[in-house]
């Protein structure tokens, strides 16, 4: 039974575990106050964004795709939250429903004009980001009041940024992962070679990919307005390289389809959880994305190590 948890595979899908506890042992060590429930939402409030940006990002990468655009899409989606849907709501919901139908054709133009995903999402957050401040040219708005109380509550024992995770991973987990045609969308990005021969669709497959990026895209921007009652044209540009590195520090490969909805959730909450810990620190913020990225680097190189083991046995 020992053996079963110390096998390469289980040690690598167990990285982003390990890295949690070691940062909240950190964190906990700086801050013993943080070691309870007010502590804990405090510390988590800001994953919850987080994690579904990371989600949508994990949908790209699972068809061997990256999207640049990620975080100013979010910023959009902010925008219109705090205003449109706030101010008008079947305005704001079609807006936001014909953000996920331009982000499903996105992933079309991708496939059938053979465009390298990398330059075609550089250039929509720029369109993304026109249109935010097109939408609120200043900081302002006002998140709609069910948003705010939804991202508010306070259920017993459990904060509810813990709680929301858990139902972010579950929820992607078993339809990506358990599902039927969650094993068609993975092999797109695997063997799309195989499914054509099958008699799918990869131009489908790739337009169902990038509208659920999109939708998560959605729940994330109205996930920050819930949290930071208003918005702001570049209130979320650095969810870009965070969803990359949230997908990438759970377990999840640029090739391939590996992906991992679980360790993505818990990839994005230790992302957050090290802002905190360089912040108890008193780093400079300057240094604080480099302290990031060397976390990062650190959890790859023993990623690496494990793969290695892994060939040699």
């Amino acid at each position: 039974m020992i053996k079963q948890f110390l096998t390469p595979r289980a040690m690598r899908g167990a990285l982003p575990i390990a890295a949690l506890v070691v940062i909240l042992v950190a964190i906990f060590w700086l801050q013993p106050r943080t070691m309870s429930y007010f502590g804990l939402n405090l510390l988590l409030n800001l994953a919850i964004p987080i994690a579904l940006a990371t989600i949508a990002q994990m949908f790209i990468l699972c068809v061997n795709d990256l999207d640049l655009s990620i975080g100013a899409f979010v910023s959009l989606v902010a925008c219109i939250t705090a205003t449109w849907l706030n101010d008008s709501p079947l305005l704001g919901a079609l807006a936001l429903a014909g953000l996920v139908l331009v982000y499903a054709g996105v992933g079309a133009l991708i496939h059938l004009r053979n465009l390298p995903s990398i330059v075609v999402t550089l250039g929509m957050s720029f369109v993304w980001l026109g249109l935010a401040v097109l939408v609120l040219p200043t900081p302002g708005g006002k998140a709609p009041e069910w948003i705010r109380a939804l991202m508010t509550l306070k259920p017993a024992y459990v904060p509810f940024p813990v709680i929301a995770s858990v139902v972010i991973a579950g929820v992607v987990h078993l339809g990506l992962m358990r599902s039927a045609y969650g094993a068609v969308l993975r092999g797109a990005g695997g063997n799309p070679k195989s499914l054509e021969r099958a008699g799918w669709s990869i131009l489908k497959i790739k337009m169902t990919m990038f509208a659920l990026a999109g939708f998560f895209g959605v729940l994330s921007g109205m996930a920050l307005v819930g949290l930071t009652t208003s918005a702001d044209a570049n209130i979320a540009l650095r969810y870009t390289l965070l969803a990359i590195a949230g997908v990438i520090l759970g377990g999840g490969e640029f090739v391939g389809g590996r992906v991992s909805p679980v360790g993505a959730v818990v990839g994005a909450i230790v992302l957050t959880l090290a802002g905190s810990f360089l912040s108890f620190l008193r780093l400079n913020p300057d240094w604080q994305i480099g302290a990031q990225g060397a976390i990062l680097i650190i959890v790859l190189a023993l990623r690496v190590l494990i793969s290695r083991m892994e060939v040699r046995s």
